[in-house]
């Protein structure tokens, strides 16, 4: 069978998911209907689970996805209408008056629980409200995402050794060392810091925000990219010395164990963050106009180390980390890394044009098809293990909801129609 006649399956399949399955739960679910905002704890059946805290990341994730598949023409309006109570709850409680910026988490009703100041949160804060103001012409929403560049410039950048730090406290001191992030840098947040500044510099136009996606593009290839495998690393000092990758005490709210205290091996990086870089930095350089010709070979690194040793070719998926030279340590399969690796997979099969990259989609594609979706309900599962064993059954959480599933289909959906296309 032709990659086209393929390309066509599967771009019925992820159309027939997406329209079928995803954006109805999605349109039922979520929206919480006495305060305002997103419930984002719900079971096996998408119902709530009674847990009704709220954190500014799945507030703003909720608020980009709704935005962007109202962008996509899905919808008939009806996502931008629930993207819209979610800005108002998220300015209402979340937004700090006195310091600047954002608290961390609150209750149901909108009342501070964590003010912490974490940046993370923030880049989304950019994300989504940039989204937001793109579908619906909201200008207080651009506003809101032009403060929280400033103050991210102000507050977080660190004008000693280049990029920002990514823990403070409400007033913006830094937090403790250690497992309270105050002295360490990751390139997951400057991942994502590039995804927000690309998305607010495509809603202004702003010369100043052009400039600062491309200096945090350079960034993460002179400081957060292995020099001899090319692939990245996770955690690092202020100075940029790579540390082994540790869990932070009040962030990562939904992930494995490090069995070592001490943190993940130094030699160690992320199938799924690789290639989710790849291709959100070839988005932002047609954002921002710039030749890809220059990053062609450094992308083709990522997908190659994924494609060689992070994909199971017996029994589908991708693994979640291993070493940068080798087979996969940790071999669990993450949702989330099933979803970027599908956009991925086909934006290394549009750039380099080898078939073995479009094998490794359709891989991770009948995975997901087969089993990480939960039909009956629409959503995905979050976790299995290396035999497919599902180990968590729940649709969504502090660190799941919509943002990585409704992203990964649209975006596909997309990527397939370019290559049947041509």
């Amino acid at each position: 069978m032709s990659i086209q006649e393929r390309a066509i399956k599967a771009r019925e399949e992820m159309r027939h998911h997406l329209h079928e399955e995803l954006l109805p739960f999605w349109s039922t679910h979520g929206v919480d209907p006495e305060y305002g905002g997103y419930l984002t704890y719900l079971d096996k059946n998408g119902n709530p689970t009674g847990e009704t805290v709220k954190t500014m990341l799945c507030q703003a994730r909720m608020i980009y996805t709704y935005s962007s598949a109202h962008r996509a023409g899905l919808g008939g309006g009806k996502f931008l209408n629930i993207a819209a109570q979610g800005v108002d709850f998220l300015v209402r409680h979340f937004l700090d008056k006195k310091y600047g910026g954002w608290y961390w988490t609150c209750q149901q009703d909108g009342t501070p629980l964590d003010r912490a100041k974490i940046m993370y949160g923030h880049s989304f804060a950019i994300y989504c409200l940039s989204e937001y103001f793109m579908a619906s012409g909201n200008r207080d929403a651009l506003d809101h995402a032009e403060a929280t560049y400033s103050i991210i410039k102000t507050r977080a950048a660190d004008i000693q050794h280049g990029g920002f730090g990514e823990f403070f406290e409400e007033d913006w001191s830094p937090k403790a060392p250690g497992v309270y992030g105050g002295d360490r840098k990751s390139l997951d947040v400057h991942m994502h810091i590039m995804e927000a500044f690309t998305n607010l510099y495509e809603a202004t136009g702003c010369h100043g925000h052009k400039a600062d996606t491309q200096r945090v593009i350079n960034l993460i290839f002179e400081r957060m990219v292995h020099p001899e495998y090319g692939t990245g690393i996770a955690q690092f000092a202020f100075d940029w010395t790579p540390l082994r990758a540790i869990l932070f005490k009040n962030v990562w709210g939904s992930d494995r164990d490090v069995a070592d205290e001490g943190g993940r091996p130094l030699n160690n990086t992320s199938f799924g963050h690789n290639v989710e870089f790849c291709w959100l930095l070839r988005h932002a350089l047609k954002i921002l106009g710039m030749d890809e010709a220059p990053y062609r070979e450094r992308m083709r690194k990522m997908f190659e180390h994924c494609h060689r040793y992070g994909i199971d070719w017996e029994r589908g998926g991708v693994y979640c980390e291993g070493p940068n030279d080798g087979p996969a340590r940790e071999q669990n399969k993450e949702f989330w890394q099933q979803a970027e690796t599908l956009v991925a997979m086909l934006d290394a099969y549009l750039l380099l044009g080898e078939e073995k990259y479009w094998d490794a989609y359709e891989n991770v594609h009948r995975f997901v098809m087969d089993t990480v979706i939960n039909h009956e309900v629409g959503e995905w599962y979050p976790l299995f293990d290396e035999n497919n064993n599902r180990l968590w059954d729940y649709m969504g959480h502090a660190w799941k909801i919509n943002y990585h599933t409704v992203r990964a289909a649209i975006q596909s959906e997309k990527r397939l129609t370019a290559i049947l296309e041509g």
